[in-house]
Order: structure tokens, then C-alpha cells, then sequence
């Protein structure tokens, strides 16, 4: 069995349904993480590209990538170093690709590539990837081991992992705020900006279904990557998972 939010569903039918819930929400995604973070996903995504600090001539692929936000950052900081680095973002759902390809034109970032792919079996050849990225998105995998070995698979011996991702608050005081918002604002904003109150009552709770912090830390370190580092984000609500494959 796979957990789908707060439902234990056959371990085949998760990946459709959550295809499903982005193919649903994918025009909307972008509008939808400002208004329910109020913006701060801008600042956590800034945090997590200049702790990665890529490097002109990189080769980086960003898992789950959807809409380029990650992907996009990666290049603009890249640029400033001097040169470009090479980015790939791999993405289940070809709603979220096609999204992320109309801003890439917008913005003129047309040397990011873009590729339809599962986290857990990805298209690239063993140790060609100087970093791997993902964002928001591990927990909605349907073997989150199996994705983090992909990640030591695609990795070059030196490479980075790096991964934010909604966490376990660790301030007192806010998990009970954060609670209630998830879970009695969030469906009702869904609802009234994406037309899909359902998509986000099942964010709410595939966070609370995700491990914490440290026994995430520990499934990485038994995917074999090393130099497990955490940094928690707004309390905890969102973290950055670092590690190497050595």
C-alpha cells in the first residue's frame, strides 16, 4: 500500500493521482503558492539555490521541477557567477512541463531543457548530474527511498543533493496556528483561485504524512549519500535536506 494524503491507496495508483491533482491545478500552481505563503516560498526557493551554489558549466538536474521556479533561479544565479550551467527539469506531469515552458519563453530562459519523467526511474544515464534538486515534491512519490536512490544513481561521485520540502514545525506555539490554516484555509483558497478544494485538503495532508526532519535525514543517509546537513525554514514548516554522494 502507498499513502495518497490521509488514504492508503494500491501502490499503483498513487503516481495517477497525483497526476491528477497537479494536471488539475498546474495553471493555477504558481498564483496558489504566493496567496497560501503569503510569497515566503520566494524566499525559501532563494534560500535553497544560494545554499546549493551552482556553478558555471554544472550539470543540474531539478526532480519535480514543474514550472521552472527552481530551474530558473538556478540559471539567473549561474549567469551571475560568469557562465551557464547545464538544467534539466524532470517532471511527471506534462501540464506542469508545459506551464514551466510557457514561463521559460516569458522570461526569456530558454536554455533551461525540460523532460517528462518519474522521480523514482529517471531518464538520465548513471553519474552524469553535478547536482539534484527537487522541491516540493519528494513527498509525493510513491517510494520516497527509491527516488532518493535515483538521486546517488544520477549523481557524479562529489555531486549534491539538495531538497526543501514542507517539514514538522518545531516552534512552540505555531504548530497549533499552522494546523488550523492548513487545514480549515488552505481547501477553501484551493477551492476558490485553482477550482479544487480537493488538491489542497490532500497537500495539508501528505505534509503531515511525511517523515521529520530527522528520519528523513536518516533515509537519505541510507540511500548511501553522505554529510547529511538540515536547515529548518519559518520554524520548521518547510526544511532543506543537503547531502553528497561521495
Amino acid at each position: 500500500m502507498a499513502t495518497f494524503g490521509y488514504r492508503d491507496v494500491q501502490e499503483g495508483e498513487k503516481s495517477a493521482l497525483v497526476r491528477s491533482v497537479f494536471s488539475s491545478v498546474a495553471r493555477r500552481y504558481d498564483l496558489m503558492n504566493d496567496l497560501m505563503s503569503g510569497g515566503i516560498h520566494r524566499l525559501w526557493k532563494d534560500a535553497m539555490v544560494e545554499w546549493l551554489n551552482p556553478q558555471p558549466g554544472q550539470h543540474v538536474v531539478d526532480v519535480a521541477g514543474g514550472t521552472g521556479d527552481i530551474a530558473f533561479r538556478i540559471a539567473a544565479l549561474s549567469r551571475a557567477r560568469g557562465g551557464d550551467a547545464s538544467i534539466l527539469v524532470c517532471d511527471a506531469g506534462i501540464e506542469m512541463i508545459g506551464e514551466g515552458v510557457r514561463r521559460a519563453a516569458e522570461l526569456g530562459e530558454l536554455g533551461v531543457q525540460w523532460t517528462c519523467g518519474d522521480a523514482e526511474s529517471l531518464p538520465l544515464a548513471d553519474a552524469t548530474m553535478d547536482a539534484f534538486t527537487i522541491a516540493f515534491g519528494i513527498r509525493n512519490v510513491t517510494h520516497i527511498d527509491r527516488a532518493l536512490a535515483e538521486a546517488r544513481r544520477v549523481l557524479k561521485p562529489g555531486g549534491r543533493f539538495l531538497c526543501l520540502e514542507f517539514s514538522r514545525v518545531q516552534m512552540p506555539g505555531l504548530d497549533a496556528l499552522y494546523e488550523k490554516y492548513s487545514f480549515a484555509v488552505l481547501p477553501r483558497l484551493g477551492d476558490w483561485v485553482a477550482q479544487d478544494a480537493d488538491a489542497y485538503r490532500y497537500l495539508a495532508e501528505s505534509i503531515r504524512r511525511f517523515p521529520s526532519q530527522t528520519l528523513f535525514a536518516q533515509m537519505i543517509g541510507r540511500a548511501g549519500l553522505s554529510r547529511v546537513k538540515v536547515r529548518n525554514l519559518a520554524g520548521g514548516i518547510a526544511a532543506m535536506h543537503s547531502a553528497w554522494r561521495l
